[in-house]
C-alpha cells in the first residue's frame, strides 16, 4: 500500500529529530569529555606549583637538595639542640668545624673574612642555609686561589661565608652545611662549587640569605 506524502514528511521529520538528538547527545558527551580532562590538567598543574613551594622552592634559594647527597661532603649527626645563647657564651661543637649546635644571635654577612669569625657567630649562618668554607692556607698565593674560586660561585654572594680557622690542620680548607662537611687538602674550586650547587639555600632549618643582613663583599 502506498505511503501518503504526509506519512512520508512526518517520517522524515522524525528521522531528522532523531539524528539531532544524537547528535546533539554526542557533542554533550564530548563536551563533558574536554571539561573532565580540563579540570584534571589544571589540578595536577597546581599540585605541581604546590609540591614545588612545600620542597623549598618558595624559598627561592637556588639550592638542589633538602636533605644529604651522598658522595658530596660527609653527613654529621647533628647536635641535641640548636637554640641562640648570649654573645658573651662558647659552645662545645661535636665537629670541627661545627656542622650544627647552639650560635650566638647575629649570623654573619657574607664575604670573605681573613682574621677568621668565631664558630658561634658561624653556626647561626649554617641554621640559615648559608654555607660556611674555612681555610688554614699559610700560602698567600693558596689564598688568592680561594678567593677566586668563591668569587667565580654565583650563590657565594648571597648564601657564602669564609673565613680564616685555625682550627684545622694547616694547609687544609673546610666546606660547612647544615648537617654536612667536606674537608680537602689545598684548594679544589670544582668540589667547592659542587658542594654549594647542591646544598646552598637549601640544607638546614631556615632559608635566610645573606642579603637580608648585610651587602655581600669580599674583603
Amino acid at each position: 500500500m502506498p505511503i501518503s506524502r504526509r506519512r512520508r514528511g512526518r517520517a522524515a521529520t522524525q528521522a531528522a529529530r532523531s539524528g539531532n538528538i544524537t547528535t546533539t547527545t554526542r557533542r554533550k558527551k564530548t563536551n563533558k569529555f574536554y571539561i573532565v580532562a580540563s579540570v584534571v590538567i589544571a589540578v595536577l598543574v597546581i599540585s605541581s606549583f604546590a609540591f614545588a613551594s612545600f620542597s623549598g622552592g618558595g624559598h627561592g634559594g637556588g639550592g638542589n637538595a633538602n636533605a644529604y647527597v651522598k658522595g658530596i661532603g660527609v653527613e654529621q649527626d647533628l647536635m641535641a639542640q640548636s637554640i641562640h645563647v648570649p654573645e658573651t657564651d662558647l659552645v662545645e661543637y661535636s665537629t670541627t668545624p661545627p656542622t650544627s649546635g647552639d650560635h650566638w644571635t647575629t649570623p654573619q654577612a657574607c664575604g670573605f673574612y681573613e682574621d677568621g669569625l668565631d664558630d658561634e657567630r658561624t653556626t647561626h649562618n649554617l641554621e640559615h642555609s648559608n654555607i660556611v668554607v674555612s681555610y688554614n692556607l699559610t700560602d698567600e698565593s693558596q689564598v688568592d686561589a680561594l678567593k677566586s674560586a668563591i668569587s667565580d660561585i654565583g650563590k657565594a654572594n648571597v648564601w657564602g661565608v669564609t673565613r680564616f680557622y685555625d682550627k684545622i690542620p694547616a694547609g687544609q680548607v673546610a666546606v660547612a652545611a647544615w648537617g654536612v662537611l667536606d674537608t680537602m687538602e689545598g684548594v679544589d674550586a670544582d668540589r667547592i662549587k659542587l658542594f654549594f650547587e647542591t646544598y646552598a639555600g637549601s640544607l638546614g632549618p631556615e632559608f635566610i640569605n645573606c642579603n637580608g643582613i648585610n651587602t655581600p663583599h669580599i674583603r
